[in-house]
């Protein structure tokens, strides 16, 4: 039974470690897409049709 207590204690004491990893790792930076922005202007826009009014279109 005693091993149970162990296991529990370095499993609880291995998450913790990687939370802190984790979030060290957040706050350096290390997940900033700097590659997305760069890459953004060549992709083409979606075209916007204007609406057509109807009084733009007379009859003479």
């Amino acid at each position: 039974m005693s091993i149970i207590y162990m296991l529990l204690a370095v499993s609880v004491v291995v998450a913790l470690l990687f939370f802190v990893l984790f979030i060290i790792s957040v706050k350096s930076g290390q997940y900033d897409d700097t590659y997305t922005p760069s890459v953004r202007m060549l992709f083409d826009d979606e075209l916007v049709k204007p609406k057509e009014e109807k009084n733009q279109i007379k009859s003479k």
